[in-house]
Order: C-alpha cells, then structure tokens, then sequence
C-alpha cells in the first residue's frame, strides 16, 4: 500500500514504494528505468506477478506529482541529458513550466499499465 499522503515528489516516490515492496529502507527503483524493471518481476515482485500496489490517496500525489515537480525533474534530466535529446527535454520543460503536458503521476502511471497491467489500484 503507497501512502499518497507521503509522496510529495518523485524522490517520495522512490522511498514509499521502496518501503511498501520490501520493508523500510527497501529498494523498489530510483529512476523510471530501474522502477519499470522492478515491476517487471523478479526484483520484489512475485515472479508469477500476482501482486496488488494500492495507492491510496492518490489523489493527494497526482496534486504534487504534477506540473511544477515534473518541471523539476526535466530541469534535472535537462541537465543529464545527452546534447541531442536536449531540443526534446527542453520542450517539455518549457510545457510543464506552462502546466501542459504529461506529469510525473503520468509517468508512473503509464510505467505500471505498461510493466504490469492490473497491478495499480487507484484509491
């Protein structure tokens, strides 16, 4: 179960689900990447994949999980990036400081339908 009510920014994010799938300090992914494998299986996750993650009071972190933290995290990425992906980044940089675009909830969202349809449970 994913306390929404703890999840502030994606770095939240990262420490809650590390928690709720493998006890506190546990690791559950870092970046998306790492997050996606995770889900995957076989990193905490039954390797049948019969498993639930309940996020409760997701209403609370798709508040905070939106445009301003998604700009911060493009900021950061921006700054990481390779020079041939920066055009990309820095427009959707330039949509979240606008407040368009997909979000950081977004993102997560689509990692869970994608690496493990059924598994998300919106509460």
């Amino acid at each position: 179960m994913l306390d929404g009510t703890q999840i502030r920014t994606l770095d939240d994010f990262w420490r809650v689900i590390g928690e709720a799938v493998n006890g506190p300090g546990g690791y559950f992914g870092r970046n998306l990447d790492a997050f996606a494998d995770c889900l995957s299986g076989g990193f905490g996750t039954p390797d049948d994949g019969d498993y639930v993650v309940e996020w409760r009071e997701h209403r609370v972190s798709r508040v905070h999980l939106g445009h301003p933290e998604t700009a911060r995290q493009l900021e950061i990425r921006l700054s990481r990036c390779h020079p041939l992906n920066r055009p990309s980044v820095g427009a959707d940089l330039a949509a979240a400081r606008e407040g368009r675009g997909t979000t950081v909830f977004d993102w997560l969202v689509r990692i869970f339908e994608e690496r493990a349809p059924g598994v998300l449970r919106l509460g």
